[in-house]
């Protein structure tokens, strides 16, 4: 199979909002229309509301009801809007994905998203990057169900979609990965160089050139992920650790429970859990 095909299916492709269109722009501009990116979220009901609910969550403490669009985006800041709003026209893009639990995915790459954001954010590198890279690296493993889903049953089979070997495993199968596909994509919608290099290295960050630390930050906060998503003990979450990737970036273990012990108290490098790291946000994706 060649990754070009995958492309060349019009019919496949997944359609995103002009909203999205905009705020992918938006990237690479420094003139932002915030106001109309307001205007535009405004007329889509349904973003509207779950951006207003998301807004009025406990999880702000706020002592007043945000009631507009405008409100929101001024609260939340336009870089997390725009990271959310993105992430609800993917969810919507790919509504249809079969052969995957779209709930898991997307609560994987939420997680990863805000694992690698507070990774980065730590280590005085950049977290909105990295929360865009862990909240878009999984669209290619979508579009590789919608566009190949025969080529995708045995390799489902064979091994889980959020696996941290699935990159090997299809590599070997289609002489391609999910994160090849997810760049092709990335390409497509006019992503910036720097977001499309880092998801096209999230499955292995050591080998891109240049290195990206976003796709390095977003491998790790991946790990982090899918021991929680898919419930790995503390055994084989170490088993997997990518540790030649954390020493890359100069990240000391303590930072992850698998590597605390049994009893063991968090210390202040520890990250909080990822259910209080993503509180009120999974809303925008389903």
């Amino acid at each position: 199979m060649e990754l070009q095909s995958l492309l060349d299916q019009p019919n496949k492709l997944p359609t995103i909002p002009k909203v999205a269109q905009q705020l992918i722009a938006s990237f690479s501009s420094e003139d932002v229309s915030v106001g109309e990116i307001a205007e535009q979220i405004s007329a889509d009901p349904a973003l509207s509301a779950k951006l207003l609910r998301l807004a009025n969550s406990a999880y702000f403490h706020l002592s007043r009801t945000i009631g507009t669009v405008d409100d929101a985006l001024r609260m939340l800041g336009f870089v997390m809007v725009r990271n959310l709003v993105l992430g609800n026209s993917m969810a919507v893009a790919f509504k249809n994905t079969k052969g995957m639990d779209l709930h898991q995915f997307w609560r994987y790459n939420l997680y990863t998203a805000c694992a690698a954001r507070w990774l980065a954010s730590h280590h005085e590198s950049n977290g909105d990057l990295a929360f865009t890279v862990g909240l878009m690296h999984g669209i290619g493993q979508l579009h590789l169900h919608v566009g190949a889903p025969e080529a995708m049953v045995p390799l489902d089979k064979k091994c889980h979609v959020l696996d941290a070997r699935r990159a090997e495993v299809e590599h070997k199968a289609l002489g391609f990965h999910y994160g090849d596909v997810t760049a092709a994509l990335a390409r497509l919608w006019n992503f910036p160089d720097p977001i499309t290099l880092a998801l096209q290295a999230v499955p292995a960050p050591l080998g891109g050139e240049p290195f990206s630390e976003a796709a390095a930050w977003v491998h790790l906060g991946a790990w982090r992920a899918r021991t929680e998503v898919l419930a790995l003990d503390d055994a084989a979450a170490l088993d997997s650790y990518p540790a030649d990737v954390a020493r890359r970036l100069r990240l000391k273990p303590d930072w992850a429970p698998a590597h605390m012990g049994a009893g063991a108290q968090p210390g202040d490098d520890a990250m909080p859990a990822l259910a209080e790291l993503t509180e009120g946000l999974e809303a925008m994706l389903n």
